[in-house]
């Protein structure tokens, strides 16, 4: 009986390298939303600018953006209740 041997072969990693610039902002806490003046489909967002606010029971929580970019859309709305880490927005980083 023959035995054969063959020489592993790389995993193929096509696409891998791909950079993908969509960003998604999340809600910080529970509670209401409340969406700012300067959020509007367009607008370029600095790091760390306030996209709205979650009004809690006792507080209130900013929803700021950990990256830069052109604001793409909010994804909820005014007055809408959220959870903690649900998507509240959507830009494409710069």
């Amino acid at each position: 009986m023959s035995q054969h041997h063959t020489e592993p072969t790389a995993p193929n990693r096509t696409g891998e390298a791909i950079s993908m610039p969509e960003r998604l902002i999340v809600a910080p806490a529970v509670g209401r939303f409340r969406l700012t003046a300067l959020a509007y489909r367009g607008a370029y967002v600095d790091e760390g600018q306030e996209i709205g606010v979650v009004e809690g029971p006792s507080t209130e929580a900013s929803v700021c953006s950990p990256f830069s970019g052109r604001l793409m859309g909010v994804l909820v709305l005014e007055g809408e209740r959220l959870r903690t880490g649900q998507p509240v927005a959507w830009l494409r980083a710069s």
